[in-house]
């Protein structure tokens, strides 16, 4: 019978039976078969859970299995620091803030309007590990900007629930003109 994961210790202490090496979306799972040195295991969390490097798998035989970041292509963002990273957040993207750099995931639209701002950039691989959210650990979940139906806080305005556990609304014009940039 496989091992199976049910819970995860966050920023677990070694020694470790084994590691399991994911990338920034991998990285976030509820239910997934895993495979690492000491063979498959199953996961099986109770939510959709966003996993930290050096957070663990506590297996039903056991065992201990930490999680690693998996190096992958980011860019990595030099320059006016706080103007780039308000145009990163701007459009909801994941972003690793260090006092002399900003790392994002590569997306070669966000690197036209970077540069186009004045960024210097490199292209690297390495382990992305952004910010978390404001509320607490884990990630920041993008949400919908579509038209509101069935709205009860007016026409044009939107309500966003995060996986924090809030929600906040905003107004945009009528014309839908806005500068958030999905791609």
């Amino acid at each position: 019978m496989i091992a199976t994961a049910h819970s995860i210790i966050r920023n677990a202490p070694a020694p470790f039976d084994a590691e399991v090496s994911l990338d920034y979306e991998g990285r976030l799972m509820r239910r997934k078969r895993l495979s690492c040195e000491g063979g498959d295991f199953m996961v099986d969390l109770p939510e959709v859970t966003s996993l930290d490097d050096g957070d663990a798998f506590e297996l039903s035989d056991g065992r201990q299995v930490v999680v690693r970041a998996a190096p992958e292509p980011v860019l990595v963002i030099r320059g006016n620091l706080p103007r780039l990273a308000w145009h990163i957040g701007n459009r909801h993207t994941p972003c690793r803030i260090e006092a002399d750099r900003l790392v994002i995931r590569q997306d070669h639209v966000l690197e036209a309007m970077l540069k186009q701002l004045g960024a210097d950039m490199c292209r690297k691989d390495m382990p992305f590990r952004p910010e978390g959210g404001a509320y607490g650990h884990g990630r920041t979940f993008g949400h919908d900007h579509g038209p509101a139906t069935n709205n009860p806080h007016g026409a044009g305005e939107h309500m966003h629930s995060h996986a924090e556990g809030h929600s906040h609304s905003h107004t945009h014009a009528e014309s839908h003109s806005h500068a958030h940039d999905h791609a």
